[in-house]
């Protein structure tokens, strides 16, 4: 039966099921194991990472994920789920909303199976990533397109891809900063997660031939922190979650570090590349990177909390739907 709704699939990385070893093991199998996410010939992918990667850092890992997990679950579970709720009551009858994680539940192919049965002839793709990568906007929208071919899919499909320079998500993040009162902090960090060097402009949006992720971090942060009234001096550009030395610099760790040192001794850190709170905020930036910084003398390291399902980012979604249907 034909369905003249028009569906929305919202992607992100994912979780594990749960806080386990079992449960992390499966996850971090399924993601490290896509070449987009290691970009090393398949032979010397499958070493690294179910060899070594895997084994030598699953007892972390889930640590990690033990202080991320709360009664709700996974932080970017159920904040997808709430932003779908909300965005579903934004959009109204003539929309469905669905969640699909490119790794773990809910799943992305299991979303498209229920868009399959319930007929739906056009489908808007969203991967919630402000900025192109390819191990993060590339691989969804190429999971999709081959899932539409496997499942045999007769669907029209709308991609929607980076959205940093969009002025609602610029305003909407800044927005989210104000909170915190920019203004009563020494020095404000904008850290981005971390790409290996040979993978920054490897992938680039359609039509942007000059793209780097470096320079889409880059111009975000000019764009946020005009609309917040910063100064150069107030603020620095950071990488986050890096596995090697050759990752993108400068690291925010370090950063924290140095500001420190300089006698900055209140932070506000705020992560762009993120607008769902998880591992990577909350466990990184708000329990590791804070705690260091108080226990090396500082006095406060805030991150300001992403946009989540906050009113204005659900607005922002709303737009960027209709102006893609127009």
């Amino acid at each position: 039966m034909e369905n003249n709704k028009t569906a929305i699939l919202l992607m992100n990385v994912g979780s594990p099921d749960a806080p386990t070893k079992p449960a992390v093991r499966r996850f971090l199998t399924e993601f490290l194991n896509d070449k987009r996410v290691i970009d090393l010939p398949w032979l010397l992918r499958k070493f690294l990472v179910n060899l070594i990667i895997i084994p030598f850092r699953l007892t972390n890992s889930t640590g990690l994920y033990k202080r991320l997990w709360t009664e709700k679950g996974s932080a970017l579970i159920y904040i997808s789920e709430e932003l779908k709720e909300k965005l579903q009551l934004k959009l109204g009858a003539d929309f469905e909303v669905f969640v699909g994680m490119r790794y773990g539940n809910p799943n992305y192919k299991k979303a498209l199976a229920e868009i399959k049965k319930s007929g739906f002839k056009k489908m808007v793709v969203i991967p919630l990533y402000p900025q192109h990568a390819m191990s993060t906007t590339e691989t969804s929208f190429l999971a999709v397109d081959e899932e539409i071919k496997k499942q045999k899919i007769q669907i029209e499909q709308i991609k929607i891809g980076q959205f940093y320079q969009c002025p609602d998500f610029v305003k909407a993040f800044a927005k989210q900063a104000q909170k915190y009162k920019p203004e009563s902090f020494d020095h404000i960090l904008f850290s981005y997660h971390g790409l290996p060097v040979r993978q920054d402009a490897k992938s680039k949006p359609e039509g942007i031939p000059d793209y780097s992720y470096s320079k889409a971090c880059c111009e975000t942060t000019q764009l946020i922190a005009k609309e917040l009234k910063l100064a150069d001096s107030d603020y620095t550009i950071g990488f986050q979650s890096r596995l090697s030395k050759n990752w993108l610099t400068p690291f925010s760790d370090q950063i924290i570090m140095q500001k420190l040192n300089e006698g900055k001794k209140r932070i506000l850190v705020l992560a762009p590349a993120f607008v769902t709170d998880c591992l990577e905020t909350i466990v990184e930036i708000e329990f590791e990177y804070a705690e260091d910084f108080i226990k090396e003398g500082g006095e406060k390291l805030q991150l300001v909390s992403s946009l989540n399902a906050e009113d204005s980012w659900v607005e922002t979604l709303v737009n960027v739907v209709q102006e893609s249907l127009k």
